[in-house]
């Protein structure tokens, strides 16, 4: 079990440890403890989560790659086991993520190349790092997330839209009754979820404080020129097809509240020779769904690029 106290607040893995047997490790990034998952030897397969998940999200992945693979799971600052600075401590922006992540990657002093995983906001930070990282990425793992700007067929969800710009809704609604990772709980799986498994998506995020993160993923989406983190992702966005050379797979939660075909019709207009896998009956938490497929498509994919 593991019990961390962040801003007053114990996060424990009782009630869970079980599901997440791992021992962490952490590395401080200007001034900042993050928490990730080294498990396994073997090439890396680095696994980067979105809002308001974290590495436990990937749990079944580790367990069932790091078999043959060193696997690398970090949990974003103000994320899982991390700190959790005030935003006045920490600017929770995608830029820094990007750089975050590649603090991590440089401190392990990794050789070979490396296999991304990305999920959520995991795509757009996993897609800018891989980018300016491209000699250091081997194959790609894409997952109900987005590397570009918001499809042209698509239109911003009317809920994120409230968390974005109507504070007053936004800050009791998110810090206070914790409803972005409560309700992911239900609107983000098709299938029932498990007690233990709520427990351990929901636990770090905790108490008020705890809850930063989940708002500001939210906050920082770009959606004009002014937004903070619109010139990173127009990068991305106009850069993206450099990735093109590196193997693809792409496995999709067709019932997804957020990521849905319109996203993934995009990934497939850029990537057309990517392998694609299309899941109709699970949603955006698709490793919840269907963890026995998606981890058996993974291993092979790694192996042999067949899936």
């Amino acid at each position: 079990m593991v019990t961390r106290t962040i801003n007053n607040t114990a996060t424990s893995t009782n009630g869970f440890d079980h599901l997440y047997p791992f021992d962490g490790n952490f590395l401080t990034v200007n001034g900042h403890a993050l928490h990730y998952l080294d498990e396994g030897k073997g090439n890396p397969v680095v696994m980067v989560h979105g809002n308001p998940t974290w590495s436990f999200y990937f749990r079944r992945l580790v367990t069932d790659l790091s078999v043959d693979h060193r696997v690398i799971v970090p949990d974003h600052i103000g994320c899982g086991l991390s700190d959790k600075p005030s935003a006045k401590n920490y600017p929770y922006t995608l830029e820094q993520r990007v750089s975050d992540l590649d603090a991590l990657i440089k401190s392990l002093d990794l050789k070979e190349k490396i296999t991304l995983i990305v999920h959520d906001w995991g795509g757009m930070i996993g897609s800018a790092w891989a980018l300016d990282n491209l000699d250091r990425i081997d194959k790609i793992v894409v997952t109900n997330t987005a590397g570009f700007h918001l499809p042209k067929e698509k239109r911003f969800p009317l809920r994120l839209w409230l968390l974005k710009y109507l504070r007053l809704f936004a800050v009791p609604a998110v810090l206070g009754l914790n409803v972005f990772s409560r309700a992911a709980l239900y609107m983000a799986p098709r299938k029932p979820l498990s007690k233990e498994v709520k427990k351990g998506l929901t636990a770090p995020y905790n108490s008020w404080k705890n809850r930063i993160a989940t708002l500001r993923f939210v906050q920082d989406i770009p959606l004009c020129p002014e937004d903070t983190s619109y010139d990173l992702v127009n990068r991305v966005d106009t850069q993206l097809n450099r990735l093109g050379n590196r193997p693809m797979m792409i496995l999709w939660g067709k019932h997804d509240f957020v990521f849905d075909i319109p996203f993934l019709d995009e990934w497939k207009r850029r990537f057309p020779k990517a392998k694609l896998h299309l899941f109709e009956d699970a949603g955006h938490y698709l490793f919840e769904d269907k963890p026995d497929e998606t981890s058996d498509l993974i291993k092979a994919f790694l192996v042999n690029d067949e899936a």
